[in-house]
């Protein structure tokens, strides 16, 4: 009411008159703006429901009482604390927004702060992630800070009002895409415009999405990159509605991230300049010492060797003590222990012991060993991995005489033709679509990217399939060799338009070669294989500066969102039959209930030379 009469205020009313009703306005306003810091304190102070409701009942008896003034100081200390509790009550600040018909704003435009979902409860305290997931219900603590930026800016803004904010291009992608975008259009949000990736300007190396959204339904024409559609889903894709695609049950067991080993101090590495792990000449003195050491100490690679390596060589090695007791480890490998002992237990004794025991009480055990990955491989020669993180969607055949790090993701499978469908562009817009990404780097997770993925009948066993496969891996493979560059290299080549290499052409045709073998294994004959060089997003010419510009040679964007379609509903279609068939998704057997799986091949305990350590240390 005092707002409105200074509103309403004509020139009769003097300037000093008007100062004074602000003032008043403030006094009003900041008792009630007290009421809402105390309804966060109480929900901060407690960390469960009946905590914080207890809180809450006692502040609002307070105000009740007339008493809500003496917690006005303490209000102040929070708002100064480390992290701050610094509430904004948009409805106690905009009385006039939502004092009225249809409550809410017109418009929000916005560029909200990035903050990874994980870095959210790290930095700010689990009570504001909690706080966040009890606001916006449907999210998750995994979303990034801006999925919620989205949630509140759609919560205020009126029906028909309309939200246009910059985002990270995370926002259609995972956990992100299911706490923002995805609760939004099912809950009466439209997207109308949106530009999916485009080069932040300057030198940031941030690749952003720009999304406009209105609360309703949007009756004009919608944009999608610039170019006309029916609708924009929370994928930010023309069809396919807004959904996850199904996981399903066939895919199952198939895939899995590498161990986690949560401990550098476990591995032998000459390449580490931070002094943690040992060195590969101690290695080989320990193994020479006592040749049991040889039983618990394995090749260990990750996603660096395998996408940099011509040969896909390791050049660490790791202690693996698997889910043997503390005493039997203690007897059998005493030297090996007095390593751990000393390099990984000092940090793993600073964490909590309630929230993670098995580093405080087992700390020499690797945090997650992903016993069924080694159990799944156990029959097999070789498995097909890709780096978790990674420039180019490149997969390579590694042996099973290893531990494989958690920086890779990790197939069950030993053929031609399984590598010839993963490796084929037809996976790679999928991957590309429903991966997450770090910074303009894929990010391969197997949960969204494998076993959604609607694979063609007898994808690993199809002759057609296995013969482009073994060609152009074959091919891969001596090229690499022959020029002494590994996968991120000659990707980077594949993909230069400025490339006119005769063995890169080569490569192009046998790729080419291969979407052809597993396009006709979905019965996709007229599907065209045709590639040309394409920017994956935009780029301020004026501040590339001698950056190397994002081009990839792959399908025009109406050959791979055709073909994206057809996989969409392909998964749906799966996901339907397998209901039918009263089909499950396997849980599979809890790591603690059983033995540590073994890579096949471990090194033999009466082998002592050092020459024959595995192959020579490199």
């Amino acid at each position: 009411s005092l707002r409105q009469q200074i509103r309403e205020a004509d020139d009769i009313v003097s300037d000093g008159e008007r100062r004074r009703m602000l003032q008043e306005v403030e006094v009003e306003t900041a008792g009630v703006r007290r009421l809402g810091d105390l309804v966060l304190a109480a929900f901060l102070e407690g960390s469960t429901l009946k905590e914080r409701e207890a809180h809450r009942r006692k502040f609002a008896d307070e105000v009740l009482d007339g008493n809500a003034i003496q917690y006005q100081g303490w209000l102040d200390e929070l708002r100064d604390a480390d992290p701050p509790l610094a509430p904004f009550h948009w409805e106690i600040e905009f009385p006039e927004v939502f004092d009225r018909d249809n409550p809410g704003f017109d418009a929000i435009v916005g560029n909200p702060p990035f903050l990874g979902g994980r870095d959210v409860t790290a930095i700010q305290g689990s009570g504001y992630s909690q706080w966040l997931r009890t606001l916006h219900k449907g999210s998750s603590g995994g979303a990034d800070l801006v999925a919620h930026f989205f949630r509140r800016a759609f919560d205020v803004i009126r029906l028909g009002g309309v939200v246009g904010l910059i985002a990270t291009n995370t926002i259609a992608q995972g956990d992100t895409r299911a706490s923002g975008l995805h609760w939004i259009c099912k809950n009466g949000g439209d997207v109308y415009y949106a530009r999916r990736r485009k080069e932040w300007p300057g030198r940031a190396t941030v690749i952003v999405s720009i999304v406009h959204i209105v609360k309703g339904k949007y009756s004009g024409t919608r944009l999608l990159d610039d170019q006309e559609c029916d609708e924009i889903t929370a994928f930010l894709f023309h069809r396919g509605g807004h959904d996850d695609p199904a996981r399903l049950t066939m895919n199952s067991g198939k895939s899995f991230q590498g161990s986690i080993v949560l401990g550098m101090g476990f591995t032998f590495d000459d390449s580490d300049n931070k002094g943690i792990a040992t060195s590969l000449t101690e290695m080989l003195r320990l193994t020479a010492k006592d040749c049991r050491n040889k039983e618990v100490i394995l090749p260990y690679i990750g996603g660096a060797e395998v996408n940099t390596n011509p040969m896909h060589d390791h050049d660490r090695y790791v202690i693996d003590f698997g889910e043997r007791s503390e005493n039997e480890c203690r007897n059998r490998w005493p030297d090996l222990m007095s390593i751990v002992e000393e390099r990984v237990r000092p940090e793993r004794a600073t964490k909590d012991a309630q929230k993670y025991p098995r580093m405080v009480y087992e700390w020499w055990k690797y945090w997650n060993p992903r016993i069924d990955l080694y159990d799944k491989i156990g029959i097999l020669d070789q498995v097909l991995v890709i780096s978790r993180v990674t420039q180019h969607t490149s997969f390579a055949f590694i042996s099973t005489d290893m531990i494989y790090a958690d920086s890779l993701i990790v197939f069950a499978v030993d053929k031609n033709a399984a590598f010839c469908t993963l490796q084929s562009r037809v996976h790679e817009i999928w991957v590309r679509f429903f991966g997450s990404s770090l910074e303009d780097r894929l990010r391969y997770t197997p949960t969204d990217c494998f076993e959604t993925f609607p694979f063609p009948d007898n994808w690993t066993y199809n002759p057609d399939l296995e013969a482009a496969g073994t060609a152009y891996y074959d091919f891969r493979a001596a090229l690499m060799v022959r020029n002494d560059e590994g996968m991120t290299k000659t990707y980077n080549r594949f993909h230069d338009p400025y490339e006119n290499d005769a063995d890169i052409a080569e490569l192009r045709r046998l790729h080419a070669a291969m979407d052809r073998a597993v396009l006709d294994a979905y019965g996709w004959f007229s599907a065209s294989t045709e590639c040309d060089f394409f920017l994956d997003y935009e780029i301020d010419e004026e501040t590339q500066g001698k950056r190397r510009k994002p081009y990839r040679y792959r399908w025009p964007d109406e050959i791979r969102d055709e073909i994206l379609g057809r996989l969409l509903e392909l998964n749906a279609s799966r996901a339907a039959e397998e209901a039918r068939a009263g089909h499950s998704r396997s849980t599979g057997t809890s790591s603690r209930q059983r033995s540590r799986g073994r890579p096949r091949r471990a090194p033999s305990a009466g082998d002592s030379s050092a020459d024959t350590l595995w192959g020579a240390v490199r």
